[in-house]
């Protein structure tokens, strides 16, 4: 008996229980839309203008990129400069060179 009520009120829970977690739906675009996959290749100004948009900022970052390794690149260089000197005078002042 006690089983049987434990199977009936079970029952009752599901059936008001959701039958999905949850939904998802489709991103459906016609061709033409914004974002829509263009078939037959057709670039309208919209387009065009967009991609130079594209290309111009991403030739400005890798711009910025690069000058920031050349700056990099010029400090390193003038460390290793300066540790150069620095070994040279040690060196001449042990008398390890003959000058």
């Amino acid at each position: 008996m006690y089983r049987q009520s434990i199977v009936k009120a079970s029952n009752g829970f599901t059936a008001y229980a959701p039958r999905r977690a949850f939904a998802t739906s489709l991103r459906v675009m016609s061709e033409g839309d914004t974002g829509s996959p263009r078939l037959g290749g057709s670039n309208d100004a919209f387009v065009k203008r967009e991609k130079a948009n594209e290309d111009y900022t991403i030739k400005l970052r890798e711009k910025e990129k690069l000058m920031d390794l050349k700056k990099k690149l010029k400090q390193q260089q003038e460390h290793l400069k300066q540790l150069s000197d620095h070994i040279d005078s040690i060196t001449r002042e042990q008398g390890g060179e003959h000058n």
